[in-house]
């Protein structure tokens, strides 16, 4: 069977640029453009853009709006002010996460929900499921096109192109403006790497304009398009999950070190469940580790204790660019999450030492 790859507004634009092009979550992407070493230490030092429009945009509008964010997100989006965003997941019955994702406050009644690219179906099917009150749902994933402005100097990058002084955006917080000759569009000061910058979130009949423009406004800077090989490393060594690795149908938000955008002070999909479980404590815990010497950890690898024994698995596992060494995110037994706790990575059937670590495992800027 054949499986037909959806492609981005920008697609030969990538190609043009000479991306190395691969299937990631139903599309056609771009994983690199020159070396993820280049694009890892551009986004680190300078400022780098993905385009990451496969990402999934849904609208929730209308009265009853909140009340559905409410009861299927574990974070408190009554907390939202307009011009205000949260991280924030979707549980399931079964005590693990459908997946996770951002809560956009635009306006009174008016949210945008962002969901991983490879959930967007069963996002869109679950929430569906959970309308009991008549929100107005609307999928706008198609017809919207994400960029990742990322690292320290994409202030600098992007400023010439918009009057609003990105400078006063705080963290998790964003503005509708123009920018680029772009009306309308959401200027969000969050990411996916640690490294600063901002998400905009661009009609595709204005994403070409606006690429070009941020590219030529950012060369002073030495600005780079990035690709999803960066943008893995970045994350990682950060701590910041990725859906399908570190957290999925099967993972606790409590055991994912996600309590804090776990809020018992209203009642959500399996809340009840998910109190009970912190009262008694996670039996595992996902935790950050760098390898002590060479060696790579890579998902799935066994973790062991001193003895040999095995304590839990690697979840996600690279080179740290900025380290020089091995890093990755996988769970253990809660008695060996403490940073600074000596346990072993199994590589190709060595046993090779490393510690736990607490995150960020690279200082960002947030």
């Amino acid at each position: 069977m054949t499986v037909t790859l959806k492609t981005v507004a920008l697609h030969e634009t990538h190609q043009q640029l000479g991306a190395k092009m691969v299937p990631f979550a139903g599309y056609n992407m771009p994983v690199r453009y020159s070396s993820d070493l280049d694009e890892h230490h551009a986004v680190r030092r300078g400022v780098g853009i993905f385009d990451v429009s496969h990402m999934g945009e849904f609208k929730v509008t209308g009265p009853q709006a909140l009340e559905l964010i409410q009861r299927v997100t574990s974070n408190d989006a009554s907390k939202l002010a307009p011009g205000k965003a949260q991280y924030s997941c979707l549980p399931n019955e079964q005590g693990g996460i459908v997946d996770d994702l951002l809560v956009y406050k635009l306006a009174e009644e008016d949210y945008l929900l962002v969901v991983n690219a490879s959930n967007i179906e069963k996002d869109w099917s679950w929430l569906q499921a959970h309308n009991t009150s008549g929100a107005t749902l609307e999928d706008i994933s198609d017809q919207t096109s994400l960029f990742a402005v990322q690292g320290p100097k994409a202030t600098a990058a992007l400023q010439t192109l918009t009057e609003v002084d990105l400078s006063t955006i705080p963290y998790y917080s964003f503005v509708q403006g123009e920018l680029a000759g772009a009306p309308g569009v959401i200027i969000s000061a969050t990411g996916y790497t640690g490294a600063g910058g901002f998400e905009l979130y661009v009609p595709n009949a204005h994403a070409r304009q606006v690429w070009e423009r941020v590219m030529a406004a950012g060369q002073p800077h030495g600005i780079k398009p990035i690709g999803l090989g960066a943008r893995d490393t970045l994350r990682l060594e950060m701590g910041y999950c990725l859906y399908g690795n570190d957290i999925d149908d099967t993972t606790s938000p409590l055991e994912a070190g996600l309590g804090w955008i776990t809020k018992f002070t209203k009642p959500f999909t399996n809340s009840a469940a998910l109190e009970a479980q912190k009262e008694a404590g996670v039996s595992k815990k996902l935790v950050g580790f760098v390898m002590d010497g060479p060696g790579i950890p890579r998902g799935h690898y066994e973790l062991l204790d001193a003895e040999g024994r095995k304590i839990g698995d690697v979840t996600s596992g690279t080179q740290s660019p900025s380290l020089g060494r091995g890093v990755g995110l996988g769970y253990v037994r809660t008695e060996f999450a403490a940073p600074g706790t000596a346990i072993f990575v199994q590589v190709r059937g060595k046993s090779l030492p490393a510690t736990v670590a607490k995150l960020p495992l690279v200082k960002g800027t947030e």
